[in-house]
């Protein structure tokens, strides 16, 4: 879309409306019905971005996951302005409080390394979508956070080395590329509420490995409750026969759901898997649609939206 398009510009060279996107975020107005497009011009923006619960309705559209990077380099332990050590939530390059969040098309990072827990993007708020987006980071990249957050991802990277999908939020990722980085580690650590139907959802997924990657587990549980399922999904050989980890855990063997249906590749080895995971019949993956998983909300509709 041409910038007429927009409701503001971000460019680091001055030639936009501003020069930060968290400039643009706070010129958005609070508690907006209507949808704020703001493109973000090609370029890497080493700012901490936070995109409080007032500002509603906010798209960042970047131009190309690989041009537009919001990146930051914080980490579990690393001091504040006041020399106190971060936690993991501090350590995040990207909050993203508010509802009816949008991205497409731009990158999520944090540089900090492997350097232990550090965040990309912690998010929050209801009805977030994310559209051909990478989040790019080592352990903890991506915090799905709000225990009432129901969250979308199509055609996106995700990278990590532990635990680099976690959080309580309600999350469907659609066609995404899920990269395990390092030796060994785990993809998922969900945190479902324990009234919850559903935690993390993988719809026809690849997840694959760098160089290193020899042993990873598909996902343990952060929570008791945790709720994780692979449906149609390739898995690569790096992908433990198990499938999943207790987290040196036995009574959360009892209350953790672990679930695959339809999967292949060398990774997809069902009768290998831990007993108390399972292995869905057609007729229960089938329950796992938009329609189920988010009951009222259409991410379709922002999706459609977001690309007019």
């Amino acid at each position: 879309m041409p910038d007429h398009d927009y409701d503001f510009v971000v460019a680091s060279d001055g030639n936009g409306t501003f020069e930060t996107v968290q400039a643009a975020v706070d010129a958005v107005p609070d508690f907006r019905d209507a949808e704020t497009r703001i493109l973000v011009r090609a370029g890497r923006y080493e700012e901490k971005l936070v995109v409080p619960t007032s500002k509603t309705n906010v798209t960042l559209v970047g131009e190309g996951p690989e041009e537009t990077v919001l990146t930051h380099d914080d980490y579990n332990g690393k001091e504040n302005r006041f020399g106190e050590p971060m936690g993991t939530t501090e350590s995040s390059s990207c909050f993203l409080f508010g509802d009816d969040f949008t991205a497409r098309d731009l990158a999520f990072e944090n540089s900090a390394g492997r350097v232990g827990q550090a965040v990309a993007t912690r998010v929050d708020g209801d009805r977030a979508v994310f559209e051909n987006c990478r989040f790019l980071g080592n352990q903890d990249t991506l915090y799905v956070h709000g225990e009432d957050s129901r969250q979308y991802y199509r055609d996106c990277y995700v990278e990590g080395t532990v635990d680099f999908v976690f959080g309580w939020a309600t999350a469907v990722f659609d066609g995404c590329e899920v990269v395990c980085k390092g030796e060994s580690g785990y993809v998922t650590a969900a945190s479902t509420p324990a009234a919850d139907d559903f935690g993390l959802v993988f719809r026809d997924c690849d997840v694959c490995g760098d160089d290193d990657a020899e042993s990873f587990y598909l996902g343990r549980p952060w929570r008791p409750h945790a709720r994780t399922v692979f449906l149609h999904s390739y898995l690569g050989p790096h992908v433990e026969p198990a499938g999943w980890h207790n987290w040196d855990d036995p009574d959360k063997e009892e209350t953790a759901f672990y679930a695959e249906y339809g999967n292949d590749g060398p990774g997809y080895r069902p009768d290998d898997r831990v007993a108390w995971s399972h292995q869905l019949s057609g007729s229960e993956a089938d329950e796992y649609t938009l329609a189920t998983v988010f009951g009222d909300w259409d991410p379709g509709e922002r999706l459609a939206s977001a690309g007019e």
